[in-house]
């Protein structure tokens, strides 16, 4: 579990080391209006991207299957069909960028200042589409062959490229918001371009060919569009939660958004160090799955909870002794630091309501049981609805943070409903690398 959870912990804090860099970088020019710009526009592409994520999730869960399996040709064919996947969609976003960016700012209702510097953002970065999207799917296919430290070395290279070139493009050429997002164009392609060159290598050693019959085999494609369309569904979920969360910080005004942009930089730490369990989770649960071994299925499931379990305990303790100073670092307006620390203590709370929401999703996602994921992220989301309904007018921001608390509680309450019949299916599927079987209860 450690040489797989190990190196994507590490991989995973990259991410938001980066968004911390974009924040911290705009933090300190004299306007809340450039924090508030790169967190509208970080947004957009969270949803466009991680609307898409099935591109890495369903990825690593048949990889992993067909790794188990000991399945060489359906490994070649588990990469070649969600990168074709990834170009279209990748040229689809760049056609449609238009209607998409207005689209995006009038759904975010942020002031005149931020709408502008949000435009400039999206107006660069959405070149690098199809990049980011390969990207996704190269990282799936490493995790799922076991391959964590290459996956690491990747996700540096990415993050790296981009912390450096924000540091120039915006401390030392004074770009701005234009410089964050020119920074993390050159990175995309930087990181899709050397991913493709470890793949190639990695793969003439390999048996076995990507014979076009097994590439366009209708079961096997049934299968992807069936699990991608379930988890594109939850994610849309899980996106939908998160834009009405900045929309709703929007809303209390420029200071308050910037300081919940902040916290949820740190929380974003969080969510990439603890996912490191999930994703190690997920390749171990979808390898036993592809073996047929329900008990090693389980003693997968028993380590990575435990020790996210007590990730999450050091995550939430290291929150409470070191958040003011940390955002203090984060940006030197008095007004957005006292907001910030007036909402620490939900941030606080954050690792150990969402830890076992993560590692379910890791579990269900290795299985490629993804309709009780796209059941459970539903009822959540509706359960998220209605707590901002009836709590932000009594209680403000501090109803909108306890929302987003009841909507991560709830996401583990209703997936982890359908944990005993996953476990109970192992080992009786025929055909576990082919899809969704009838423990999803469809």
């Amino acid at each position: 579990m450690w040489r797989l959870a190990g190196p994507i912990i590490l991989a995973n804090l990259t991410t938001p080391l980066l968004g911390a860099v974009d924040t911290a970088v705009v933090g300190h020019l004299p306007d809340p209006s450039y924090i508030g710009g790169v967190a509208i526009g970080g947004v957009i592409f969270g949803f466009l991207y991680w609307g898409l994520g099935f591109l890495r999730m369903g990825t690593t869960g048949f990889t992993a299957q067909a790794h188990g399996a000991g399945d060489a040709g359906e490994l070649r064919a588990c990469l070649l069909r969600p990168l074709i996947l990834a170009l279209g969609f990748g040229a689809l976003l760049i056609l449609l960028q238009k209607p998409i960016g207005l689209a995006g700012l009038w759904a975010m209702g942020a002031s005149a200042e931020v709408s502008g510097e949000a435009a400039t953002y999206f107006a660069i970065r959405i070149w690098s589409a199809p990049a980011a999207l390969m990207n996704f799917v190269l990282l799936g296919w490493l995790l799922g062959v076991q391959r964590a430290q290459t996956a690491l070395l990747l996700q540096v290279l990415l993050n790296g490229v981009n912390i450096v070139l924000d540091l120039v493009f915006v401390v030392g050429f004074g770009w701005a918001v234009a410089g964050v997002a020119w920074a993390t164009l050159i990175a995309e392609l930087t990181a899709a371009a050397a991913g493709l060159v470890v793949i190639r290598r990695s793969l003439r050693g390999q048996p076995g060919a990507a014979e076009a019959t097994r590439l366009w085999d209708p079961a096997r494609l049934g299968a992807l569009m069936r699990v991608n369309a379930d988890i594109f569904l939850r994610t849309l979920c899980l996106l939908t939660a998160t834009l009405i969360f900045t929309a709703q910080s929007a809303q209390f005004g420029d200071v308050v958004l910037a300081g919940n942009a902040i916290l949820r930089q740190f929380q974003n730490f969080v969510v990439y160090g603890l996912d490191g369990f999930a994703h190690a989770a997920e390749i171990l649960a979808g390898s036993a799955l592809g073996a047929r071994d329900r008990q090693t299925f389980r003693r997968a499931v028993v380590a990575c909870t435990l020790w996210g379990a007590g990730g999450a305990a050091i995550a939430s303790l290291a929150l409470l002794l070191a958040g003011p100073a940390l955002i203090a670092l984060m940006t030197s307006l008095t007004e957005v630091r006292v907001s910030a620390e007036a909402y620490l203590w939900w941030l606080v709370l954050s690792p150990v309501v969402s830890v076992w929401s993560f590692l379910l999703d890791g579990i269900f996602i290795g299985a490629t049981r993804t309709a009780a994921m796209r059941n459970a992220m539903v009822l959540s989301l509706g359960i998220f609805l209605l707590a901002v309904w009836l709590l932000l007018p009594p209680l403000g921001n501090h109803g909108l943070w306890l929302s987003f608390l009841l909507f991560l509680a709830a996401r583990a309450v209703t997936l982890g409903a359908h944990y005993p019949a996953l476990e109970r299916s192992v080992g009786k599927s025929a055909r576990p690398s082919v899809g969704p079987g009838p423990a999803e209860g469809r």
